[in-house]
């Protein structure tokens, strides 16, 4: 959820015992919205993180470490220059406004006692990071907003700091039972009762309305004037909120709306709350943007391919054809006595029809009758050796367009930014991708496949991607393992951990569906899934990553079932 007004009240009474009397020891800006102030004093500090992203604004104690740019921002270096030294004094918050002030006590240029202001808004497209002095002049601002970017509030250095026009709404913090009676009239019948909510009171998010408006309708004023009651008391409990893909939401009350998709858990605090989640979102969005960029990159590789070998499979199908120029050419010089110079076709009986019928040979003008003839022999003698050529590079295009599409599936199925740099080692290893220039190239770490418990209690492995599955076929498995592949698909190759020995039942069937899971097949069923012991698995001479040939093999149908898939699981 964005971050309200009502949270980030939670944060600054979480957040001042700490800070407050602290002072300034170094401020970095590691990304172009994010500014980081270390804090020392006796009694508290830390690294107050403060990210002006649009859609990511928060403020928190952060662990966390970050890179920061060989040459520090211009806004860097005019906050050092204001801040480092000066003591936090205090920490406000407008009522129920999305906005933070840090007064600085400090000095000037002069010597004398001067306060400065860094003034953190939080208004979505419109988040920034303020510097203002003591007479409330801005000077400069992460990002400067001149007329033509808003014709009511221009953030430049040299005006005057104003806050942003009131919307007009209820303050939670100064409704009693008239005036909830008085909103309550003014909501009409058919509105949805988190819109009204949303459109009333001023500071509450669309997550927390919607929370809210799933109490009883005869008691829905009352439970609202209590719930307002615990913002006055500061009743506040970080809890995060985590779904099937990770994060979902966070909030300062319990949020049951999304049933069994959530999973409900407290946090130790805010700032741990907020560091963990958009440091688990960030990672998926480096991850999407990574995978997405890779993908557009194989995408671009296979199409040319498959253009390529389209190209061939036609020249080739010219060269099978190349008999009609030697026949042209003998039909021609059989006929030579007929032609003359600058003749641009010959029309003459076709000995090779065992109708005898008349062909028609095209001729070029500007050469002899002897040239002409000369030239489709050439032709004939270079489509023979074509031929020989293209048969090469057909089989040498189907292979690499087959690899090329087994990476695109491997793509598909990374779920983390290492699974997206291992792939991406792999298309360098290979020669499809430049390595990385830049300094030394990074050691990734050995591949790790996924692994799971059969019900019989059996270890079950799948690799992710190429590298995972030969390090997981010809170097991890046993020879004795049980191997599996689905049939005749790119997917993963899965390993059995049977030692020699036959896999129960169970498990045989258990590991055919986390074969057909990871696989192209699957949104299908009754997937062909092939299985053999390890032994009976070679790599092809010269084959690509994740290549594999196999004998000896049997052949069980499964379906893809995500939910047996992710109760097996074990490590993630």
């Amino acid at each position: 959820m964005p971050l309200d007004a009502v949270c980030l009240t939670a944060i600054l009474a979480e957040l001042r015992p700490e800070l407050v009397g602290t002072r300034v020891d170094k401020v970095q800006q590691p990304e172009s919205s994010k500014v980081l102030l270390s804090l020392r004093g006796r009694n508290g500090g830390g690294k107050l993180l403060l990210a002006a992203g649009s859609g990511s604004g928060r403020l928190l104690l952060t662990q966390r470490s970050f890179e920061n740019p060989q040459s520090p921002p211009m806004f860097c270096m005019l906050l050092r220059k204001h801040l480092v030294g000066a003591r936090l004094a205090a920490m406000e918050q407008p009522t129920m406004e999305r906005i933070v002030k840090l007064e600085f006590d400090t000095y000037n240029e002069l010597g004398e006692p001067s306060r400065k202001m860094l003034i953190l808004e939080l208004l979505g497209k419109l988040t920034n990071l303020i510097l203002v002095d003591d007479e409330g002049i801005i000077l400069d601002a992460l990002r400067r907003v001149d007329e033509d970017m808003s014709r009511t509030r221009r953030i430049l250095p040299g005006l005057r700091y104003h806050l942003p026009e009131a919307q007009g709404k209820w303050n939670p913090l100064e409704v009693g039972h008239d005036e909830m009676q008085t909103a309550l009239a003014a909501c009409l019948p058919d509105q949805p009762k988190d819109k009204w909510l949303l459109n009333t009171f001023n500071g509450l998010s669309p997550l927390v309305c919607r929370e809210l408006a799933e109490g009883a309708a005869d008691t829905f004023a009352d439970d609202l004037l209590a719930f307002f009651a615990t913002i006055k008391a500061g009743a506040f409990t970080p809890y995060l909120l985590t779904g099937p893909n990770g994060p979902m939401d966070f909030s300062y009350i319990p949020i049951h709306q999304y049933g069994t998709a959530a999973t409900l858990a407290k946090a130790d605090s805010f700032s741990a709350l907020l560091d963990d989640f958009y440091e688990s979102r960030d990672r998926i969005d480096r991850h999407r943007q990574q995978a997405g960029a890779l993908l557009k990159t194989v995408t671009n590789l296979r199409d040319r391919t498959a253009r390529k070998l389209e190209i061939q499979r036609k020249e080739q199908c010219d060269a099978e054809n190349r008999e009609r120029f030697r026949e042209q050419g003998d039909i021609l010089t059989a006929n030579l006595h007929t032609v003359k110079k600058g003749q641009s076709s010959l029309t003459a009986q076709n000995f090779y029809d065992p109708d005898s019928g008349d062909i028609t040979i095209k001729l070029d003008p500007l050469k002899t009758p002897q040239q002409n003839a000369q030239a489709l022999y050439k032709r004939y003698a270079k489509a023979k050796t074509a031929e020989r050529h293209l048969i090469e590079q057909i089989q040498k295009g189907e292979q690499e367009l087959e690899y090329q599409n087994s990476v695109l599936e491997a793509i598909a199925r990374a779920e983390t930014t290492a699974d997206v740099a291992q792939i991406r080692e792999e298309l360098a290893d290979v020669g499809l991708l430049r390595a990385q220039s830049s300094g030394k190239r990074q050691k990734l770490p050995a591949a790790k496949p996924l692994r799971f418990i059969s019900s019989t209690g059996v270890p079950i492995y799948a690799g992710k991607n190429n590298m995972q599955n030969d390090q997981l076929t010809f170097k991890t498995a046993h020879r004795g393992d049980t191997w599996l592949h689905v049939q005749k698909i790119h997917g993963s190759h899965v390993i059995i951990e049977t030692a020699g020995a036959e896999p129960d039942p169970q498990t045989l069937e258990e590991a055919a569906i986390i074969a057909a899971f990871y696989s192209q097949g699957r949104a299908g069923s009754k997937i062909p899934v092939d299985y053999t012991i390890v032994k009976h698995v070679k790599k092809p001479s010269g084959g690509k990553p994740g290549a594999a040939h196999y004998v000896n093999y049997k052949t069980i149908f499964a379906d893809p079932d995500e939910a047996t898939v992710n109760r097996l699981r074990k490590e993630k």
